[in-house]
């Protein structure tokens, strides 16, 4: 199950994944991150507005616009210094606030 959070469609909010909590070896970094929404297309959709490079083990993405009453799933791809690749994903429900 993937967590689910609440945007209004006029804020820019940030959304972090911790991927050294259940995922990374001790001395393994993030050496690419990338994020991508479902469903794409629309204009005024939900879009990725900023990610900061990753920071042990922590991603983040800033995350702008969205239509209200629509859900999103935005994802996390990563691949690390040990060659590992995977992703995560979180749901973003957008409501006026």
């Amino acid at each position: 199950m993937t967590e689910q959070f609440l945007k209004d469609p006029n804020t820019t909010l940030d959304y972090v994944i911790d991927w050294s909590v259940s995922y990374l070896l001790s001395t393994e970094q993030i050496t690419a991150s990338s994020w991508f929404i479902l469903p794409q297309g629309q204009s005024n959709d939900l879009a990725v507005d900023t990610i900061p490079p990753p920071i042990s083990g922590v991603t983040t993405v800033f995350v702008t616009g969205g239509i209200a009453g629509k859900l999103y799933q935005l994802t996390n791809r990563i691949t690390t210094d040990q060659g590992r690749t995977d992703e995560k994903s979180i749901t973003i429900r957008v409501e006026e606030k």
